[in-house]
């Protein structure tokens, strides 16, 4: 062992133990943890437990518990059971909460029962942020992802699920009638044990047709879906075919930075609908500024951008191809000119479209379009192949129409949208480890998604404005 370098002996004994402050450098993010936590009123956020009962056993004080939380987030430990193992022999942990080791139960029923509190510490360290000037673009790009929950595939039960299963079964009850026919007419001497074999197979699948039958039931009166492990839980489409039991997480992210400055967890799959309620979560945290809103094709929808430019937010959305005349080398809706001036449509052949009149469709005004040249127009074949072209036009049209005009000014906005808000959906799950929730029910996965942003925003902040910045603002 000689011209190496050499460790201390186990049993040698010092008179002055090194102090365990000694072990925790000046730029290690838990003292930022700490400094941030202390400076809260856990009290008026909202967590339990901050005033001591005056009987009873001592309990854990809140800040001790997430400050545990937020290092273990922090540092990929989610669990309550890996949790405690980690306050019995880390010694960063040791110091952060001065050698106490909470057991696995106390440590789960503390983020069970103070979830709006945590989520209310994670818009604090977002508030923290807009305090160090990180927010001044006014710059977010929205987008969703689909995180698995805690429930299977074969846990999920949809009404075409339950359908298909059904057939399968009365299909496999068939073919095994058929089978005990066959084999009660060639008898040998393994024709009863074969019977039997075959019978009791029947007798499963007719008592798994019996579940079903309820199953049904239960899906008329839930709506259309029934997840039993997870019942909040709801089966999503994904890039791959068979998709997931999961949620759908909305997030709105500065563009200068990258921080997370909303976020919102939904069992909605689609997108459709997220739009104005991210863009104004949004605008809350960065007051008297003109937001600008990015988003992709799946939150295009009339009325979210006509929330948001009634809400002063400037929206940039793509709008999906979805034209079947377009599809078909036909002229489309693009290619007819709104004139304000005279309130009619100007198409490809030069005429002119009137309006004619109008109905609410879907809850929508719709303005109808078109001109008494269609039949006699040499180009119509290029345009319809009905008598006359006629363009429905939405009585807040002009909405999108300038909405798109600024798209074509800003050819790379989505390319932006693109490089922002995709990385920290990525830096998540790579943390998480591709795997699922821990918790379930919406509430719960709220929960424990704002202590993977609060964890998020905490390593970004410190990456860009440092440790000395960061407790300074804190400490401010």
């Amino acid at each position: 062992m000689k011209r190496f370098i050499e460790g201390e002996s186990r049993s040698q004994i010092t008179l002055l133990p090194e102090c365990l402050d000694d072990y925790i450098a000046e730029d290690n993010p838990v003292r930022a943890v700490e400094a941030f936590i202390d400076g809260l009123d856990l009290g008026s956020l909202g967590f339990a437990g901050v005033a001591p009962a005056l009987t009873g056993r001592p309990s854990y004080h809140p800040s001790v518990l997430l400050k545990l939380y937020l290092y273990g987030y922090l540092n990929r430990i989610q669990s309550s059971r890996r949790l405690e193992r980690e306050t019995q022999r880390n010694v960063e942990l040791m110091w952060l909460i001065g050698k106490l080791s909470p057991d696995f139960k106390t440590i789960a029923d503390f983020r069970h029962d103070n979830g709006q509190a945590i989520r209310n510490v994670c818009r604090e360290f977002i508030l923290l942020c807009r305090r160090l000037d990180l927010f001044t673009q006014a710059i977010v790009a929205i987008d969703g992802s689909k995180f698995k929950a805690v429930n299977a595939h074969d846990r999920n039960f949809t009404r075409a699920k339950v359908d298909k299963r059904v057939k399968e079964i009365e299909r496999s009850i068939d073919e095994y009638l058929v089978a005990i026919e066959t084999a009660d007419r060639n008898p040998s001497e393994v024709t009863e044990t074969k019977t039997a074999h075959l019978n009791r197979k029947i007798e499963t699948l007719k008592r798994e047709m019996r579940d079903l039958k309820g199953m049904q039931a239960q899906l008329e009166a839930s709506g259309g879906q029934v997840s039993l492990t997870d019942p909040d839980a709801r089966a999503m489409a994904t890039s791959t075919s068979r998709g997931l039991v999961g949620y759908n997480v909305q997030t709105a992210v500065e563009t200068e930075h990258h921080l997370i400055v909303a976020h919102e967890v939904t069992n909605v799959g689609s997108d459709r609908r997220q739009l104005a309620k991210m863009a104004k979560q949004a605008q809350e945290i960065m007051p008297g500024q003109e937001l600008q809103a990015i988003a992709d094709r799946g939150y295009f929808n009339g009325e979210e951008v006509l929330a948001c430019d009634q809400a002063g937010i400037t929206a940039y959305v793509s709008k999906p191809m979805t034209s079947e005349a377009k599809a078909e080398g036909r002229f489309d809706k693009s290619d007819f000119v709104y004139q304000p001036d005279t309130d009619t449509y100007r198409c490809p052949a030069g005429s002119q479209l009137i309006r004619r009149f109008a109905r609410v469709e879907a809850g929508h005004l719709i303005h109808r379009y078109w001109s008494s040249d269609c039949p006699r127009c040499p180009i119509k074949a290029q345009c319809t192949p009905s008598d006359y072209r006629r363009v429905s036009r939405w009585e807040h049209e002009a909405v999108l129409e300038a909405m798109k005009k600024r798209l074509d000014g800003k050819p790379n906005v989505m390319r932006i949208r693109r490089q922002t808000v995709e990385h920290p959906f990525g830096t998540i799950k790579f943390w998480m480890g591709a795997r699922h929730f821990l918790v379930r029910t919406l509430e719960h996965v709220q929960t424990e998604m704002s202590l993977h942003v609060l964890a998020y925003n905490l390593k970004r902040v410190i990456r860009i404005a440092g440790m000395a910045t960061l407790m300074a603002a804190i400490k401010a």
